[in-house]
């Protein structure tokens, strides 16, 4: 029995091992897959203006340059506060102070002429039928320098869904016609890779003097801006 047993089972092995290969075969034929990038866009009227504000004052020394800044800064943040602006919607983006070299002494090397002290503000307008005139009132009464204004929305989510779903429109819209192109149907989706929500740009940078010389509050004109968003759906073929 035992002698009879042993045929049996090698023959069953060599038959799953003869059945292996063409099993492993199917399983491992890789899929055949398409990938597509969309596109998507929203418009929207921004409800928040963002002023990058700036004062620059100069000095015989480091510390006096910086105390006359100091004083012109504090003044700039009082004047915004009076017109409502919030502390949180205030924000420090660079503090330096720096030596100023006169360069005209020819063969020689140049020499401290005194100090400059920079310090530059970002702040949120929620008030933008206001902006112009706060504007005019900051640089007025502190801040000498204007570094740029960009616009944005409060609550930017709305929009940033609805570029979301016109990417993944326009993904499935390219696929079906490369599918078509290729005479191929489309399958299931397999991944999709969230791409970006891009901001509106900044406008250009105005002179803060230029500022100063008009009678009426600065113009400001908010427009219309755009969310764009990208997505990659990979599909796959039947």
């Amino acid at each position: 029995m035992r002698l009879l047993a042993f045929p049996m089972i090698a023959a069953l092995s060599l038959a799953g091992c003869g059945a292996a290969p063409g099993a492993l075969a199917e399983e491992s034929a890789p899929p055949r897959l398409m990938t597509v990038g969309g596109e998507g866009e929203a418009f929207g009227v921004p409800d928040i203006a963002v002023l990058s504000l700036g004062v620059e004052t100069e000095g015989a020394s480091a510390a006096e340059a910086l105390s006359r800044n100091a004083a012109r800064m504090s003044a700039t943040i009082a004047k915004l506060k009076a017109r409502g602006v919030a502390e949180k919607d205030m924000q420090t983006r660079n503090l330096s102070v720096g030596a100023r070299y006169d360069y005209s002494d020819e063969g020689k090397p140049p020499s401290i002429v005194g100090y400059t002290a920079q310090n530059m503000l970002a702040v949120k307008l929620r008030k933008l039928a206001e902006a112009g005139s706060i504007i005019d009132d900051v640089i007025g009464g502190g801040a000498n320098s204007l570094g740029g204004l960009s616009f944005e929305f409060d609550d930017p989510n709305p929009l940033m869904n609805e570029a979301r779903k016109d990417a993944v429109a326009d993904a499935r819209a390219k696929a079906e016609l490369y599918a078509k192109a290729a005479g191929v149907t489309l399958g299931r989706v397999l991944r999709i890779e969230d791409g970006f929500a891009a901001p509106p740009a900044p406008l250009p940078y105005m002179d803060a003097r230029a500022a100063l010389k008009r009678t009426e509050s600065t113009p400001i004109a908010v427009g219309e801006s755009t969310v764009a968003a990208h997505v990659t759906i990979v599909y796959e073929i039947k």
